[in-house]
């Protein structure tokens, strides 16, 4: 089990290696500096756009570490953004099986790192080549660059969180590999420039936000699993 700092009887901050600036863009930053450098002493002036390049990026790849509620069959909001669709579904990533899709929209003004939404061994990782429809529409699920991550939890239940570009990010990064185990909170990967994330969970889960609402990342409880789980779940 990872070292957990206790902030208060139902709160915890994950180990973070990697805290307020996220390394995915350390060289875009850096490049983005010099350059501004640069023209800044050739001409002020017409350095200006040049700077809020830069602390537009600096903005973008801000990757603050997150506080995670503690509790029984939570789960946990991979990504910053708002509740786009809460739906009933099927998992196409988990054999097709009856599950609850909670997806969450980024914009460009949101923080892009990616959490895991629950404690659990990678099953499998799976990269889909697609289009690069705006994230915000449900056909963009299916039909867009994604990257799929189906995790098992120490319960048994299965749970799918899906890494989905949108119409401007066209570079999902997952550092997960197949056989590790992941701690809910954990930072996992990154999508660039505007994106979603999908989470399939096992029917009888209970969601804990509705269409519309704003959602913090590893803050946020997205849903609780129901427990024990369920036949289908556990044969998996």
């Amino acid at each position: 089990m990872p070292n957990w700092v206790i902030l208060a009887p139902t709160m915890k901050i994950p180990p973070y290696p990697h805290p307020l600036i996220a390394r995915e863009g350390w060289l875009i930053l850096a490049g983005a500096a010099i350059v501004s450098l640069l023209v800044t002493w050739w001409s002020p002036w017409v350095s200006i756009p040049f700077w809020v390049f830069t602390l537009f990026a600096l903005q973008f790849f801000r990757d603050p570490a997150r506080e995670a509620p503690e509790g029984e069959g939570l789960v946990l909001c991979p990504a910053d953004g708002r509740v786009v669709c809460v739906v009933d579904a099927a998992d196409p990533y988990a054999g097709g099986r009856p599950a609850l899709k909670i997806s969450v929209f980024m914009n460009v003004f949101n923080v892009h790192s990616n959490r895991v939404p629950v404690d659990g061994e990678v099953q499998s990782i799976e990269y889909f080549p697609g289009r690069f429809f705006n994230a915000a529409l449900d056909k963009s699920s299916l039909e867009n660059e994604r990257n799929a991550m189906v995790l098992r939890t120490p319960g048994g239940h299965i749970v799918t969180a899906v890494q989905v570009a949108g119409l401007v990010a066209k570079r999902i990064l997952c550092h997960a590999q197949v056989g590790q185990k992941l701690y809910a909170g954990q930072r996992y990967g990154f999508i660039r420039f505007g994106s979603r994330v999908d989470v399939y969970l096992p029917p009888g889960t209970r969601p804990r936000v509705a269409l519309g609402d704003k959602v913090k990342a590893t803050r946020t409880v997205l849903a609780e699993l129901p427990v024990p789980p369920r036949d289908d779940a556990s044969a998996a």
